[in-house]
C-alpha cells in the first residue's frame, strides 16, 4: 500500500508540476511589469526543480510518471489565449496565474488527503510544491 500510495502521489505531482512550467510559459513573454516577471520566472525554476526531483523518485520505482490532463491543458491553454486575446494587462496575467496557483493547491491537497500511505519524501514533495504554488499567488496579488 505504502508504495502504490507513494506512485500515485508523486505521479499527480508530477503532473501538476508540469502544468505549473507549461502555464508559466504561456504568459511570461507577455508580461510587462519586471518584477512580475521575476516572480515568474523563479516561480517556473522551482517547478522545473521539483519537477526533477519527483522524477528522480519515479525513477527509483521505474514508472514513467504523469503528464496532465490533456483535456485540462487544453482548456487552461484555451482560456489563457482568450483572457489574454481580449485584454493582455499584467493584472489579466496574475489573475489567470493566481487561479492556476489556487487549482493547483486545491488538487494536491486533495491527492495528499488521498494518499494517506505514501512515503515522507513524496509527501515532502507534495507539500514543497504546494507551498511554492501559495507563495506564487501571495507574490503576484499586487498585480491582480
Amino acid at each position: 500500500m505504502i508504495e502504490q500510495d507513494t506512485v500515485r502521489l508523486l505521479r499527480e505531482c508530477d503532473a501538476g508540476a508540469k502544468m505549473g512550467v507549461d502555464s508559466l510559459n504561456d504568459v511570461i513573454d507577455r508580461v510587462q511589469d519586471g518584477r512580475l516577471k521575476q516572480a515568474l520566472a523563479q516561480s517556473r525554476e522551482e517547478h522545473e526543480a521539483l519537477s526533477g526531483e519527483i522524477r528522480g523518485e519515479l525513477d527509483r520505482f521505474k514508472d514513467e510518471g504523469k503528464d496532465p490532463a490533456p483535456m485540462a491543458s487544453a482548456m487552461s491553454w484555451l482560456k489563457t489565449k482568450a483572457e489574454l486575446a481580449m485584454d493582455g494587462s499584467d493584472a489579466t496575467i496574475a489573475d489567470l496565474m493566481t487561479d492556476g496557483c489556487n487549482m493547483g493547491v486545491k488538487s494536491l491537497s486533495k491527492y495528499l488527503n488521498q494518499y494517506k500511505a505514501a512515503d515522507e519524501k513524496s509527501k515532502d514533495l507534495a507539500k514543497r510544491l504546494v507551498a511554492e504554488e501559495e507563495h506564487l499567488s501571495q507574490r503576484i496579488r499586487p498585480y491582480l
